[in-house]
């Protein structure tokens, strides 16, 4: 079955095009300066005072906005793109979500063969977590926000910290993932092509869902993939909601200060280490929930408000259109040029940078010239003709076809 092109649908949302190719763009200069998750730097003690300090600056600079921001805003779209294509559905009379569990299956293939090249990739964890957007989409509002409230605050985290208050002797259980990193970076640093793979595919991907879980990202891309639909059930994404998004702003400038200071000083005054780890996870994924909002709140003003610096942002739609052909290949060409199997370069954080800015030029280039004849990306259209392939007669006896 395929979806029949002239039935009625929603309109594609330019601004959400500007918020993926944001997210995609921060999330290569990122992944540039730390290698793809291979934190293998030359030595710097004898470069020139004021490339230490630009290294110095970069790193903490780009932590600080973007780090843990750019992620949430990806997933925060997933949910978004979830909503959209079930309504769509939905105004065509069809249920779509045993369609959004198969396409979660092709995600999670997808993700493997990215995970293949990049141990920090997030396609797999989505395709886990993206189950949830099938067991909540047909509760109301105010089920899904406070499922959604809950999740953000990271209740395992919550349940440790008064744990460890209650019972001293209580200790955060954690995941021994040494061994894994370990095998990674072996890998990483002298392995061969199909070495690298093999590692990734088993310790790589081990070491990676369990650093997510470790670090609170589970239950917050499941918060963020509820608030995603939510902002597509509410239409937060038409400029007519903009008052909405001052408010979203104002909140967020409130706590995000106040969390992020928390965060930073928590530690001189805590010294149990079991309240101390959970309690900074809790800070840091909430200060850093509050910086994303800051920063979407802020692209929903300037594109609907500011014509100048609208047209601006108006030229990453293209690379936000093709957001998981720019990401999956983000990981392949950056394995290439930072993994023994490839180029194995050995670059400064500001010579890093530069390269993440060349990789981005490139596949920005390649999109404008993509889009000017096709719809969709490559993995795009692929995704897109995998989900609607013709499904088992078993199975579409509980699918109501076209």
């Amino acid at each position: 079955m395929k979806p029949n092109s002239s039935s009625v649908r929603h309109k594609r949302v330019d601004v959400a095009d500007v918020l993926r190719g944001f997210a995609v763009l921060a999330i290569i200069l990122i992944h540039s300066i730390e290698h793809f998750n291979f934190y293998s730097f030359p030595d710097t003690s004898g470069q020139s005072a004021w490339l230490n300090f630009t290294d110095r600056a970069i790193w903490d600079s780009l932590f600080f906005v973007i780090g843990g921001k750019a992620y949430a805003i990806f997933a925060l779209l997933f949910g978004f793109s979830f909503f959209i294509q079930d309504d769509n559905q939905r105004m065509r009379g069809n249920d779509f979500r045993l369609r959004f569990c198969w396409r979660l299956i092709l995600l999670f293939i997808v993700g493997q063969l990215n995970a293949a090249f990049f141990t920090g990739e997030v396609l797999v964890l989505y395709a886990l977590v993206g189950f949830i957007l099938v067991a909540v989409c047909r509760l109301p509002d105010r089920w899904v926000i406070g499922l959604a409230v809950a999740c953000v605050l990271q209740p395992v985290c919550i349940w440790q910290v008064l744990r460890s208050l209650i019972s001293p002797d209580y200790v955060v259980p954690t995941i021994n993932t040494g061994a894994f990193w370990e095998a990674t970076f072996t890998a990483q640093t002298s392995g061969t092509f199909l070495e690298m793979l093999k590692v990734n595919l088993w310790e790589g991907q081990l070491a990676s869902l369990a650093w997510a879980w470790d670090h609170g990202r589970v239950f917050q891309t499941a918060g963020l993939f509820m608030t995603g639909m939510l902002i597509g059930r509410r239409g937060w994404f038409k400029s007519s909601f903009l008052p909405g998004w001052g408010k979203v702003l104002a909140v967020s400038l409130v706590l995000f200060f106040p969390l992020h200071a928390l965060d930073s000083m928590v530690g001189d005054f805590i010294t149990n280490r079991n309240t101390l780890v959970p309690l900074k996870i809790i800070l840091s994924s909430l200060a850093n929930l509050c910086f994303m909002f800051i920063l979407v709140s802020g692209i929903m003003f300037a594109y609907y408000r500011w014509t100048s610096i609208s047209r601006l942002l108006s030229l990453l739609i293209p690379y936000g259109r093709m957001s998981m052909t720019n990401y999956v290949t983000q990981g392949i060409i950056g394995s290439f040029l930072y993994y023994h199997w490839g180029l194995y370069l050995r670059l400064g954080i500001t010579a890093s940078l530069l390269v993440g800015v060349i990789i981005f030029i490139v596949q920005y280039l390649a999109c404008r010239l993509w889009v000017n004849h096709h719809n969709h990306g490559p993995l795009e259209y692929l995704w897109k003709k995998a989900t609607w392939i013709e499904l088992p007669p078993f199975v579409r006896l509980h699918y109501k076809g076209r």
